[in-house]
């Protein structure tokens, strides 16, 4: 499985964004994929998930109300939707996924750069 993030920028405070994960290769067996994030000099962060069948969206407590998370079938694509971005959501992106089990994350796509202006 390979997987290619994109969609990062320079944003003011208030504005969206939309990342995408592009999945290719064996995607069958992918059972859910997560949205990650890294701020510098801070550990990386779980931002939300949802199952590769699009369903059961799941977001940190940080991020809840705010971003929405949502699968492109035809695409094999998931798309991170960032609205209300605030200065704090300025972090490195990456997307992941997994299969059913183990529960961790196995496949890592490379990171998207999310910058919020205050």
């Amino acid at each position: 499985v390979q997987l290619q993030a994109s969609g990062g920028g320079l944003v003011q405070a208030g504005a969206s964004l939309r990342l995408a994960c592009a999945a290719s290769g064996s995607t069958l067996g992918i059972y859910a994929v997560g949205w990650f994030r890294q701020a510098p000099g801070k550990e990386r962060e779980f931002v939300g998930s949802i199952a590769w069948n699009g369903r059961n969206p799941y977001y940190a407590d940080s991020v809840k109300g705010r971003f929405t998370i949502a699968k492109d079938h035809a695409r094999d694509t998931v798309y991170l939707q960032m609205d209300n971005l605030q200065f704090e959501d300025t972090a490195v992106y990456y997307c992941a996924a997994r299969k059913n089990r183990p529960t961790q994350y196995q496949w890592w796509g490379q990171g998207t750069q999310v910058t919020v202006s205050s």
